[in-house]
């Protein structure tokens, strides 16, 4: 993340703060929707923003994740490619060639995957602007059993030797203390640090039933704010307009604001199989993935003795590939008469951070004006156009 203000650092770290303690939102999502049924027809990317020329016909919220993926793929910022604070001029070559990469890519999918996106920019780029033509000579041997061509959100079930799907859910909710305990959890309060590269940030988190949750990452500039109401999300960055959430960051952020992850996961999932078993940490662990309607597949790793979830990989889909977020989970305490993890860390294509959890305290009064938006600023000058 070199070459970013200290305020965009710290904007994206809170971003991502939420994805922080893994919860379920299952009753959230099936509230957004509901609303939505009666929400007009959303934008389309060329409504929105100026100059789409490839993109177009995807939702508007569908842009910036592209975008994201698009520099995630080359390892690049938005400069690479637009002109800052003119995103819609056509100046740079650069833009000109990933509109040419765009096109071919759709192409290659459709003329030789029937449609279904197997090729993405990441499949060239790996995080390079010129693709590797010439093949890496070994360096290491590689490790018994490994295959690095395996998809890891579409991978073939293999035939489970232990405990099936549901018997390991049912452990993980005896193992935080059992669904009648995780039911009494009305509200959260957390305080702790944040930490990115060599900066440790205090940020306090507050959870509130019914799906409510809101973090304030304490910064010299002032606080970056991450909120989620139970039915809209926002982000706010000190001296910068309030962001709304969409797609995949309310998918995420319903997640988080359901105090009550383990005993709502079962109905999370279409479809729950056991994958195997995996290290993680030093540690046995079985993968379970969880298929959800309409929604990017969950992979969660139980421990195989304590039975605790110690890492959660979800997926953001984006028009040109899915976006993976890596949660791992540990220092798990009881609290309020449920165990929660003290410490995450939070991994994606883009960087890493990890929270460490101080002091925690269940079932607490949390004033609800805590979660409420502020104001919605003027209309921005559209932003990205491809």
């Amino acid at each position: 993340m070199k070459g970013k203000s200290r305020a965009v650092i710290v904007g994206i770290a809170a971003i991502c703060v939420i994805c922080g303690v893994v919860i379920s939102g299952a009753k959230a999502q099936s509230d957004a929707g509901s609303q939505a049924a009666n929400a007009p027809a959303p934008k389309t990317a060329e409504e929105q923003f100026k100059n789409i020329q490839v993109l177009k016909g995807i939702p508007a919220e569908q842009l910036i994740p592209a975008m994201q993926f698009i520099t995630t793929s080359l390892g690049v910022e938005c400069e690479f490619c637009h002109v800052q604070g003119a995103f819609e001029k056509d100046d740079k070559k650069p833009k000109q060639t990933a509109r040419k990469m765009m096109e071919m890519m759709f192409d290659i999918n459709k003329d030789n995957f029937d449609g279904h996106r197997e090729v993405t920019c990441y499949s060239c780029h790996r995080g390079s602007t010129d693709p590797v033509a010439t093949p890496v000579v070994m360096t290491e041997e590689p490790k018994p059993g490994t295959d690095e061509t395996k998809k890891p959100d579409d991978a073939e079930a293999k035939e489970p030797t232990g405990p099936s799907a549901d018997q390991l859910i049912d452990k993980y909710v005896q193992a935080v203390g059992g669904a009648a305990a995780i039911e009494k959890i009305t509200s959260r309060v957390m305080k702790g640090t944040i930490t990115f590269g060599d900066r440790n940030i205090p940020i306090d988190i507050y959870s509130k039933e019914p799906d409510k949750r809101v973090s304030f990452t304490h910064t010299h500039d002032g606080d970056s704010i991450t909120a989620f109401d139970g039915h809209e999300g926002w982000l706010g960055v000190p001296k910068r307009p309030v962001r709304e959430m969409h797609g995949p960051d309310i998918d995420a952020a319903a997640m988080d604001a359901d105090l009550h992850f383990a005993a709502h996961l079962k109905a999370m999932f279409s479809e729950a199989k056991v994958q195997g078993a995996e290290k993680i940490n030093g540690h046995d662990a079985y993968l379970v993935i969880g298929r959800r309607e309409g929604k990017t597949p969950l992979r969660l790793y139980f421990d195989e003795q304590s039975g605790l979830l110690v890492r959660l990989v979800r997926f953001g889909e984006t028009p040109l590939g899915r976006l993976p977020t890596q949660i791992d989970y540990a220092d798990y305490r009881e609290a309020g008469g449920v165990k929660i993890p003290f410490r995450w860390t939070l991994a994606r294509p883009s960087g890493l951070f990890t929270i460490q959890v101080a002091d925690v305290k269940q079932n607490v009064p949390v004033d609800d004006a805590k979660f409420a938006k502020p104001p919605s600023p003027p209309e921005e000058q559209k932003g990205p156009a491809r």
